[in-house]
């Protein structure tokens, strides 16, 4: 059954122009990409951090640098086309949280990000789980209540 409006009939299908079409194109940088996806990573809970080791390093030193900002991009890799994003992401995770759900979460709220904002087809997240922050870890403050184990 073809249904025919001012948009025009093609088989069956309507079809739409874009009023503007013809008149230009919209080019996202690779850059934008990877800071909504570093973004949306961060905002699942159970991502302790992005990045491997060397990256890490590197954003702390980054971090007391007078005039300097984080990275966002930290720990993301993409390859951006025309119609399509690919991205890789490379996270440590919080110890206990079940890791295969968190690269569910990661991925849905990326693709989400990513299509919403852009209207790229994002093809594919790969999420690299590169180390689990044990809790206290990072706490290197000594406890005033706790005594010291050596003398």
């Amino acid at each position: 059954m073809s249904e025919s409006t001012a948009a025009g009939t093609v088989q069956g299908e309507v079809v739409r122009r874009d009023p503007a079409e013809g008149r230009g194109r919209t080019a996202i940088a690779d850059t934008v990409v990877a800071k909504i996806a570093g973004i949306a990573t961060r905002e699942i809970v159970g991502v302790y951090d992005l990045g491997g080791a060397g990256e890490r390093m590197v954003g702390k030193v980054r971090d007391v640098l007078p005039g300097t900002t984080a990275d966002v991009t930290q720990g993301i890799d993409v390859e951006v086309g025309e119609k399509q994003a690919a991205v890789d992401v490379q996270i440590i995770a919080e110890y206990g949280v079940a890791i295969h759900q968190l690269a569910a979460a990661i991925r849905r709220n990326v693709v989400g990000a990513i299509e919403g904002m852009t209207g790229l087809e994002v093809t594919e997240v790969n999420v690299t789980v590169s180390d689990v922050h044990l809790p206290d870890a990072d706490d290197e403050v000594a406890d005033p209540a706790r005594p010291p184990r050596v003398q």
